[in-house]
């Protein structure tokens, strides 16, 4: 029976092939959304991760509450204690200090040239440091060489055009200290950086995290503990796991003891996070929705021209049941090879979009959203599978209602349709 199903849908194509390719176009559109969406979601956490979030954050829970304005009057002291408490957890440790001021260039008399508001983060910069990898230095490098030195800074590309500065100048940075008085200090700019995010390439620095402390007064102490997962891939059940860990030595404390917070918990990522699979599983629904009444209007049609071929099937004693439930049949190899090449067709289009990425840079100028330069989408597990949902669902929607038509013949009328 099955291949006799298979011959009929090969030779007749006007069933066949319309259906086909409804399947085949809504299997490829969900397909090729759900890999866009899972790519600019890896985007945002991603960058947010690497230069605000970490995979999970400790910091004091005034810092917390306060962490948009990189107020380091609320940093974390005993920093050295902490970091040894810190070192019997599964995790990549890594102090920061984010601190604003102004970056002034001086020209040959000693006068202000150009000046402008700067955001620095301070890291380490040793040789054993995982910074490198995380923040990806070596390959943002533009111009000039990566900080070896203590008084030595690294400027945004854009910034440095800016201010029309280059590697081996003089820079002095003004700000403030943890305890609230002004800092002076000159540097010597070494690299311009292009980090591929523009809301950090107007104005950011690098410096070395023990600079900074110096500079700001932070003697045994950084603004936050930023922790990644040994393969810098985050798991959230684990970062859970480890922030209640934390957590439970310190519960009842007052607001500046340090306090645990995994990725989705900061920066509304976790909002985010919900709207997006939110949104994944609504264009899923819709799509099943739209092709469902499309091929339940072609299975209509299609059972108005073979409706002749039902009476005879029905005549010579084929029950209702089984013209339905072959009906099904043919709707399930259709949905089947339409899904298949439309995955197909949606996993290519994912995949060269994952290696090429597009670049919307000339779109996020004036933008504030911390989000890479160039959008790739990615493919993963749910990619491959995803678009069997709104594919085979369809059909068979579309199949059963239009075949109800079925059980509405009489038998008794079937030599009267019949007659010639």
């Amino acid at each position: 029976m099955i291949q006799f199903l298979l011959k009929g849908l090969r030779r007749d194509r006007s069933r066949s092939l319309f259906p086909l390719l409804v399947v085949a176009a809504g299997v490829f559109i969900v397909v090729f959304m759900q890999g866009w969406i899972n790519g600019a979601e890896n985007s945002i956490l991603g960058t947010n991760a690497t230069f605000f979030t970490g995979h999970v954050k400790v910091a004091t829970q005034a810092y917390h509450k306060e962490s948009a304005i990189m107020t380091n009057e609320l940093a974390l002291t005993e920093l050295g204690h902490l970091l040894q408490q810190l070192e019997s957890m599964p995790m990549i440790w890594t102090p920061r200090i984010r601190f604003g001021g102004l970056i002034d260039i001086a020209d040959h008399a000693g006068e202000t040239r150009s000046q402008t508001p700067f955001m620095c983060l301070a890291v380490s910069m040793a040789p054993t440091s995982r910074e490198h990898q995380i923040l990806n230095l070596q390959q943002s490098l533009v111009r000039g060489r990566l900080p070896e030195a203590p008084g030595e800074i690294l400027i945004s590309e854009i910034m440095a055009n800016n201010l029309q500065v280059k590697p081996g100048e003089m820079a002095t940075l003004i700000g403030t200290t943890m305890n609230g008085s002004m800092s002076m200090r000159n540097f010597h700019i070494v690299g311009a950086i292009n980090l591929g995010i523009v809301a950090l390439d107007r104005n950011m620095l690098i410096m070395e995290f023990r600079d900074a402390q110096e500079f700001l007064d932070m003697e045994d102490a950084a603004g936050e503990i930023l922790g990644f997962s040994p393969d810098l891939i985050f798991h959230e059940e684990k970062a859970r796991l480890i922030a209640d860990q934390f957590n439970q030595g310190y519960d009842g404390a007052d607001e500046f003891a340090p306090r645990m917070v995994t990725l989705p918990e900061q920066n509304d990522l976790e909002t985010m996070i919900k709207m997006m699979g939110l949104f994944s599983s609504v264009a899923v629904g819709i799509f099943v929705f739209a092709m469902s009444i499309v091929l339940w209007n072609a299975g209509l049609i299609g059972s108005l021209r073979r409706y002749n071929e039902f009476g005879i099937r029905m005549a010579l004693g084929e029950s209702k049941g089984h013209i339905y439930a072959t009906l099904l049949c043919e709707s399930a190899f259709i949905g089947a090879v339409g899904t298949i090449l439309g995955t197909l067709l949606g996993l290519s289009v994912c995949y060269y979009l994952q290696v090429k990425g597009i670049d919307i840079s000339s779109m996020m100028r004036q933008s504030g959203v911390v989000m890479a330069n160039v959008i790739r989408a990615k493919i993963t597990p749910a990619t491959f599978v995803i678009g069997f949902i709104p594919g085979l669902a369809a059909t068979q929607l579309g199949a059963m209602f239009s075949g109800l038509g079925i059980f509405r013949r009489q038998t008794s009328e079937l030599m009267k349709e019949l007659e010639v």
